[in-house]
C-alpha cells in the first residue's frame, strides 16, 4: 500500500491535470450556432482520431480492473474475449448504422429522439428512461470502484476520493460540455493505454512461468462455462451501451460519415487488446497463486510489485473513472436538454451539476451496484432492435410496442425454461446474485427482435423517413 499522504498528491495532481486540460477546451460557439446545441453535440466538428480515442476513454472505466480480471481469475481467458468483444461491440453498431441516422436526421442528437419522432412520445420516453438509468448506475458504479481502488492501494477514505472526482469532472463538463470531455478523452485514452501497458509488461516479468501455470489451472480451455459467460457478455454489454447517450452524441459530432466511421473502428481496434489486457491480469494473479477475491485480483498481484507500480496504477484508475465520468455527466445532461427543447446555456450548465447528485450520493454509501446494473442491462435487450428497427421504413409504432411486449415474454420465458418455475424466471431476470445469466438477454433480443419485425411487417405500413428531420426542427424550435 502506498503512504497516504502520496495517494492524496497523485489524485490531487492526476485531477488537476485534466481540469486544466478540459478547461483549456472549452471554446465559444461558432457564429449563428445554438451554443446549447454546441454544448450538447458540436456538430460536424470532430475527425476519427478524435473521435476513435474518445470512444475508447468514454467506454473505458475502473470497471475494467475489477470486472474482466475476475472472469480471467475464474473462469479463464475465454471470458475475457467474450468482455473485449462485448466492449468493442457498440462502436461496431455505430459504425453500421450512425451514418444512416445522421442522414435520415441530420439535426437529431439520440436514439432517444429518433425513437420519439418516428414511434411517438411513449417510445421516446421509454427509451430515454433506460438510457437515464443506465448512465446513471453506470457513474454511480465508476464512483463506487474508485472509493474503493484508492481506499486500497493507498489508504484515502472514499469520502474524499469520490467528491474529489466528482467535483473535478464537474469543474469542466458543466463549462465546457462536450467539446471539454472530447479534449480530456484524448490525454485520457493515451494514459490509460500507457500506463496498463506498463502495468501488464511488469506484472508478466514478475510471474514465472505464467502460460503453464495458467494451463494447469484449465483457465486457457474453452469450456462450456466461459462460451457462456462470453456470449451473454457480448449481448448485455452491446445492448446497454447503445443506451449510453454519450456514444449517440458523438455520432453527431463527428465531421462526416467517413470520419464517424473510421473513428468508431478505431475505438473497436483499441478497446479490444486494451480489455483482452485487463483481464489478462486476472489470469495472471491466479497463474501466480495471490487470488483470494476474485474482484480484487488485479490489486493482489499489485501489491506484490515495487511501490512504483502501485502508484501508475492508482493513476491509471483515476484516468480511467475520470474519461468515463466526465462523458456520462455530459450525456446524461444531453439527454435531458433533447428531451425538454428551448433549455438556456446556463439551465444546461446546471442540469449536468443536477443529474449527477443522485449517482454521487450512490457512490458513497453503496459497495455494489451490479445487480441494478444487470437489471438495466436486461431494459436495454428488451427495448434495442424495435428502437433501431425504426431505421427500416417498415417498422411501425405498434411493432415496437409488441417488440417491448415480445422482449419481456422472451426474457421471462427463456428464464423459465432454464430454471424449470416462474418463481426461479422471476429471480433469474432481477439477477439477486449478481450474476449474469444467458437464457433472460437471448429470449429478451431474440423475443423483441422477432415481435417488433413480425407485427411491422403484418401491419403493411410504410413510413417517409424524410419528414422526421423536419419533425427534429420543429420540436426544437
Amino acid at each position: 500500500m502506498l503512504a497516504t499522504s502520496v495517494s492524496l498528491a497523485l489524485l490531487a495532481i492526476t485531477l488537476a491535470a485534466f481540469v486544466g486540460i478540459g478547461l483549456r477546451g472549452r471554446s465559444p460557439a461558432e457564429p449563428g450556432t445554438d451554443p446549447v446545441a454546441d454544448f450538447t453535440v458540436a456538430r460536424g466538428t470532430q475527425g476519427p482520431g478524435v473521435l476513435g480515442l474518445s470512444f475508447v476513454a468514454s467506454g473505458l472505466g475502473a470497471w475494467i480492473l475489477f470486472a474482466p480480471p475476475e472472469l480471467g481469475a475464474v473462469l479463464g481467458i475465454v471470458p475475457v474475449v467474450g468482455y473485449a468483444l462485448a466492449a468493442a461491440g457498440p462502436f461496431l453498431v455505430l459504425a453500421a448504422v450512425g451514418p444512416r441516422l445522421r442522414r435520415i436526421v441530420p439535426s437529431g442528437q439520440g436514439l432517444a429522439e429518433f425513437v420519439r419522432v418516428r414511434f411517438g412520445p411513449t417510445g421516446g420516453r421509454l427509451v430515454a428512461g433506460v438510457s437515464l438509468l443506465y448512465m446513471g448506475v453506470f457513474v454511480a458504479a465508476e464512483l463506487v470502484a474508485i472509493g474503493g481502488m484508492v481506499e486500497l492501494l493507498g489508504g484515502v477514505p472514499r469520502e474524499v476520493t469520490v467528491p474529489a472526482v466528482v467535483v473535478a469532472t464537474l469543474a469542466y463538463t458543466a463549462t465546457g460540455g462536450l467539446r471539454a470531455s472530447l479534449r480530456t478523452d484524448r490525454w485520457q485514452a493515451w494514459l490509460v493505454l500507457a500506463l496498463l501497458l506498463v502495468a501488464g509488461t511488469v506484472a508478466l516479468r514478475w510471474v514465472d512461468a505464467p502460460v503453464p501455470a495458467a494451463r494447469q489451472l484449465g483457465l486457457l480451455e474453452v469450456a462450456r462455462p466461459g462460451l457462456e459467460s462470453a456470449f451473454t457478455l457480448v449481448l448485455a454489454v452491446t445492448a446497454a451501451n447503445l443506451f449510453h447517450h454519450g456514444y449517440w452524441q458523438r455520432v453527431w459530432s463527428a465531421r462526416d460519415d467517413r470520419a464517424l466511421r473510421h473513428g468508431a473502428l478505431l475505438g473497436a481496434a483499441v478497446t479490444v487488446p486494451l480489455m483482452l489486457l485487463a483481464g489478462g491480469l486476472g489470469v495472471l494473479a491466479a497463474a501466480a497463486g495471490v487470488v483470494e477475491v476474485p474482484a480484487l485480483s488485479v490489486f493482489a498481484l499489485v501489491g506484490r510489485l515495487p511501490d512504483v507500480v502501485v502508484a501508475l496504477v492508482l493513476v491509471l484508475g483515476v484516468a480511467l473513472v475520470a474519461s468515463s465520468v466526465d462523458t456520462l455527466e455530459n450525456g446524461l445532461a444531453a439527454l435531458l436538454v433533447a428531451e425538454r427543447p428551448g433549455l438556456r446555456l446556463d439551465q444546461a450548465r446546471l442540469l449536468t451539476v443536477v443529474v449527477v447528485l443522485p449517482a454521487a450520493i450512490v457512490g458513497l454509501v453503496a459497495t455494489s451496484v451490479l445487480q441494478l446494473f444487470l437489471v438495466a442491462d436486461l431494459l436495454a435487450a428488451v427495448l434495442l432492435l424495435p428502437a433501431l428497427l425504426g431505421l427500416w421504413p417498415r417498422a411501425t409504432t405498434a411493432g415496437l410496442r409488441a417488440g417491448v411486449l415480445g422482449g419481456v415474454v422472451g426474457a421471462l420465458g427463456a428464464a423459465w425454461l432454464a430454471t424449470g418455475s416462474l418463481a426461479g424466471a422471476a429471480a433469474a431476470v432481477t439477477f439477486p446474485d449478481a450474476v449474469p445469466t444467458l437464457p433472460p438477454f437471448l429470449g429478451a433480443v431474440l423475443g423483441s427482435g422477432l415481435a417488433a419485425l413480425g407485427v411491422s411487417v403484418l401491419g403493411g405500413r410504410r413510413t417517409d423517413l424524410d419528414d422526421l428531420d423536419a419533425r427534429v426542427r420543429a420540436r426544437v424550435g
